[in-house]
């Protein structure tokens, strides 16, 4: 039976880290959906709907298709720090994560062929070293936190301001990858296991 997989993401970094586990979407489709949290909305809600709402928008243009939907949240506290709006913003959050441990909240949801949803959430807790205001302008002058939610990538030069992560670190780069497959395999799709070593 042929598997149809479509990865509802612009994100390059979900795409990559599919394809570190073998996994090649068939196609890849942004959602183009209001990201916004809403109104007293709590940052876990926020991932989960919008990764719902992702993979909805998409499905509908792929019947028959596995759609995967995923929305990352970074918080800290109920505060949601989404993806800075400019280089004034992006240092504003992380003098605010700097010295403090703050939360990644990961949605995932997948929709099967008989349009089935299934989701998850995944939470990380990530701790920040005190940052000096030199370390947060040359983070800034390297344009890394653009297009990043909380303004930092930790798979990047940020990984140097982290002292501990508690639970998925992929969750933290875009994608809880156990869980993600997880939820494939639970929905029928069939995820070829890895070789073993001759």
């Amino acid at each position: 039976m042929t598997q149809t997989l479509v990865l509802a993401s612009a994100s390059p970094r979900r795409l990559d880290l599919l394809r570190q586990i073998g996994l090649i979407p068939n196609l890849v489709e942004p959602a183009d959906i209001d990201e916004s949290a809403r109104p007293r909305e709590l940052p876990a809600e926020v991932a989960l709907r919008l990764a719902r709402g992702k993979a909805l928008a998409v499905a509908a243009r792929h019947p028959g298709a596995w759609v995967l939907g995923a929305d990352t949240v970074v918080a800290c506290g109920r505060r949601v720090l989404a993806k800075a709006e400019d280089a004034a913003e992006a240092r504003r959050f992380l003098a605010l994560l700097s010295g403090r441990r703050h939360r990644v909240h990961g949605g995932v949801s997948i929709i099967d062929p008989t349009g089935r949803q299934r989701a998850r959430r995944i939470v990380t807790t990530v701790s920040f070293k005190r940052l000096t205001s030199q370390e947060i302008d040359r983070y800034i002058e390297s344009d890394e936190w653009q297009g990043k939610a909380g303004a930092y990538a930790i798979q990047g030069l940020a990984g140097a301001f982290v002292t501990s992560v508690n639970g998925s670190y992929f969750n933290v780069v875009g994608l809880p990858l156990y869980e993600t497959l997880s939820l494939l395999r639970g929905s029928g799709f069939r995820h070829p296991e890895i070789p073993a070593r001759e």
